[in-house]
């Protein structure tokens, strides 16, 4: 029989219990060593004498950082139905296309809202949008202190072409609200478009919910790791012409729901790795299940439990960690009714990626902002944290997350390595930086075991798809048109951009080994599908699957922060499976 040599000790320590509060009471997790085998990973515990040097290897805090705890921005909306230019307040917002700024040959605004207001100003919006040669274009805005009117500052936004701008574009609008409102140190602010002709109420109510949407998140500011940080002054906004009444009210508390889990998603994606570890992430989705715990139940499996579940592939990513793996699984229920439909959401939940021995090195490696590894997770925690306070009737959800880190050591899994999947199959690892996949292999495997009708799940995955999509766009595969259809559907709701890709089975060529079942990673053509047929082999083939990769649209590289992608067309697409839609 084959010798098995014995592998360094290792501890984890977790010196927070929560991303979000301060807590200096150092806390042990456990002690665990790795053993190797040909086909998969044991944990073997050490001998009591051992723990003391495991412990002095270990550090028990890196940093010494502790996040702050931050305010999150509160803002009142509401609908007024008096005269436009009688509202007092900070600034007044007026969302203009380019048809709205034309104007006939003496020089007068054509658009009547825009005529009566520069009317008002004794043609002083005129002037300014001459001068500083404001057309109404996407992106453009303009702000002018006045006097001896209701509002402070009256401030042109652009909204493009008079086709009327989508879901993002309106989320925009409300961005560069919030950006003027900051400028200023405004406290309220009014909202209203030039022109609302043609508009249904459906319309208009969806506009006012993407505007709240852009504000909201406009306004957030995650300072948690600053020494110094401005509170957001805005408290108030009002919108005029575009509904009123519970419609609207139903709309708006809706968008604020859904804001609550994108700004969640981009706390714990903007997280560092020394701070947010497997195990915090765990609590963090323990957290919110406890904050709704009328619909949701949690359960966190720790190495042993994953062992016997017979996870081989999830636990060869983690074997290298001094930070234990920890798979996380909230169970969402409606708190009446039938349930009609299963779904699962499945996150990779990477809290930093080191790429293992086939470390990431080199330009544009971006090793430097591993931390983001997770944002698949973060956007299922973000969704569950949204939908606990929606509570969508007649469908039931999983939220299932295989959380650990890929590090470096004399435990971890090496090229060549074979691993062992809980559904038996075996892969020859023959890249350690494609861990993403082996993770969500058993993830995938645990989601069908729920009974599930559907699942949908996300990652970081591939540089390859970056290269294909762009930094904006997240690519989607599926082998069900009737998926696809849900998902893009959704995404377009929430004002997220998704595209289809091929699953082209030829390309499974590349993927199969000579010793084992398949290997990890079939090279650089065609990555990001050679992946997505990975991940596929481990479904249910009665089950609808969808794989969203993310690994452009996660990160907002001008911002250096998170974005909470994904987030809105979660939980669309639970909206859309549920009765209460």
């Amino acid at each position: 029989m084959a010798s098995i040599a014995l592998a360094a000790i290792r501890v984890a320590v977790n010196p927070y219990s929560s991303i979000f509060t301060n807590n200096n009471n150092f806390r042990s997790i456990s002690y665990i060593t790795s053993i190797s085998s040909s086909s998969s990973y044991y944990y073997y515990s050490p001998p009591r004498q051992h723990i003391r040097m495991a412990h002095a290897i270990a550090k028990a805090t890196l940093g010494l950082t502790h996040p702050a705890l931050i305010d999150h921005p509160k803002i009142s909306f509401a609908a007024k139905e008096t005269d436009l230019l009688q509202w007092k307040g900070d600034i007044l917002a007026v969302g203009v296309t380019e048809k709205d700024m034309t104007k006939d040959k003496n020089s007068k605004f054509q658009n009547p809202i825009l005529e009566k207001l520069d009317s008002k100003l004794g043609g002083l919006l005129s002037e300014v949008s001459v001068e500083e040669d404001f057309a109404g274009k996407t992106g453009q805005s303009t702000v002018i202190r006045v006097s001896d009117l209701g509002p402070k500052r009256v401030s042109l936004i652009g909204l493009g072409k008079p086709t009327g701008p989508s879901t993002s574009g309106f989320r925009a609008f409300g961005e560069l609200v919030a950006s003027a409102a900051k400028a200023s140190q405004a406290n309220n602010v009014a909202v209203a478009l030039a022109s609302v002709e043609g508009l249904t109420l459906e319309q208009k109510l969806a506009t006012a919910s993407a505007i709240a949407k852009g504000t909201l998140l406009g306004t957030h500011e995650d300072n948690r790791f600053k020494s110094e940080s401005k509170k957001p002054s805005l408290k108030s906004v009002d919108f005029f012409g575009l509904g009123s009444g519970p419609e609207l009210e139903k709309k708006l508390k809706y968008a604020e729901d859904v804001c609550s889990g994108v700004i969640l998603g981009k706390e714990l994606t903007n997280a560092p790795a020394n701070v947010l570890t497997p195990q915090v992430l765990a609590e963090e989705a323990e957290k919110v299940a406890a904050a709704y715990s009328d619909v949701f139940t949690a359960k966190i499996l720790d190495t042993e439990q994953c062992k016997e579940l017979k996870m081989g592939s999830y636990l060869g990513v983690a074997a290298a960690s001094a930070n234990p793996p920890k798979f996380i699984h909230l169970c969402y229920k409606p708190p009446s009714g039938p349930v009609k439909t299963k779904l699962a959401i499945v996150g990779k939940g990477l809290t930093f990626d080191s790429g293992g021995y086939n470390i990431k090195t080199g330009p544009g490696c971006s090793i430097e902002l591993m931390k983001f590894d997770m944002g698949g997770s973060a956007a299922v925690l973000g969704a569950a944290k949204a939908l606990g306070q929606i509570k969508p009737s007649g469908v039931e959800v999983h939220f299932i997350v295989a959380a650990c880190e890929n590090m470096i050591s004399g435990t971890g899994m090496r090229p060549g390595d074979i691993l062992t999947a809980s559904n038996g199959k075996t892969i020859e690892v023959n890249n350690t930086d494609a861990e993403g996949r082996l993770t969500l292999a058993d993830a995938l495997v645990y989601a069908c075991n729920q009974g599930v009708d559907k699942i949908v799940d996300l990652a970081t995955l591939t540089g390859a798809c970056v290269v294909a999509l762009g930094p904006s766009i997240a690519g989607i595969f599926t082998p069900n048109d009737e998926l696809s259809k849900e998902v893009v559907a959704a995404s377009e709701v929430a004002g997220e951009k998704l595209w289809r890709l091929p699953m082209e089975e030829s390309y499974w060529e590349s993927m199969k080994s000579g010793v084992a079942d398949m290997v990890n990673t079939g090279g650089r053509q065609g990555g990001s599908i050679t992946a997505a047929l990975f991940l596929k082999q481990f479904v249910d083939e009665k089950v609808q699957w969808l794989h969203i990769d993310m690994a452009g649209p996660v990160w907002n590289d001008k911002k250096k922060a998170a974005t909470g992608f994904a987030i809105p067309t979660l939980v669309e697409w639970v909206q859309s499976n549920s009765s209460s839609k």
